[in-house]
C-alpha cells in the first residue's frame, strides 16, 4: 500500500524533474552552448532563433557592432556554404539580475576558438515567455598584461593613417 504521503511526494518529484529548470543559470547554460553549437555547424535558423529580434553583436573589430539583420547579412553567405564558427566554452559565469523577474541575466565565458585561441564572449539575455534569449553579445581578444603595451602600439599603428 502506498501511503498518501509518498505518494505526494514521488508526484513532486517526478514534476520536478519534468517541469522547466528551477535553477535559470542552467537554462541560460544551455542556451549559451546551443548559440556555440549551431553556429559550429553553421546552423542558421537554430543560431538567429537564439537572439531577441532587436539583439546587436559586437564583434572584435572596433566596426563590428551589428544589429541582429545586419549580423545576419554578414553571416547567411558563410552559413550558406556550410561555414561557420568554433567556439567551446572554456569558463562561464552568470548572473541573474536581482528583479523581481527574473528576467534578465548576463555572463562572462572564456572560449577555445581552432582559428582565434582564446577569445571572450561577454553580453545579456532576457527572457522571453519561458525562454531565455541572447539580446546583446560582444566577442573579445582578452590581451595579456603582459604584451598589451605592444598590442596597443600596433593598434595605434594601424589607426594612424586612417586619421585626418
Amino acid at each position: 500500500m502506498i501511503r498518501p504521503a509518498a505518494l505526494a511526494l514521488a508526484v513532486f518529484a517526478l514534476a520536478a524533474t519534468t517541469a522547466h529548470a528551477e535553477v535559470p543559470e542552467d537554462d541560460i547554460e544551455q542556451v549559451l552552448n546551443e548559440l556555440h553549437e549551431a553556429a559550429s555547424k553553421a546552423d542558421g535558423k537554430t543560431y538567429w532563433s537564439l537572439y531577441t529580434p532587436d539583439a546587436v553583436f559586437i564583434g572584435t573589430d572596433v566596426t563590428e557592432r551589428w544589429t541582429l539583420p545586419e549580423f545576419k547579412a554578414y553571416a547567411e553567405p558563410f552559413f550558406s556554404k556550410n561555414k561557420g564558427w568554433t567556439y567551446k566554452a572554456r569558463s562561464r559565469n552568470i548572473k541573474i539580475a536581482d528583479i523581481d523577474c527574473r528576467c534578465v541575466a548576463w555572463f562572462d565565458e572564456v572560449l577555445d576558438s581552432p582559428s582565434y585561441g582564446t577569445v571572450r564572449g561577454s553580453g545579456s539575455l532576457v527572457r522571453v515567455g519561458a525562454d531565455w534569449k541572447v539580446s546583446h553579445y560582444v566577442l573579445s581578444f582578452p590581451v595579456p598584461n603582459d604584451i598589451a603595451d605592444k598590442v596597443v602600439t600596433d593598434i595605434k599603428a594601424f589607426e594612424a593613417p586612417k586619421k585626418p
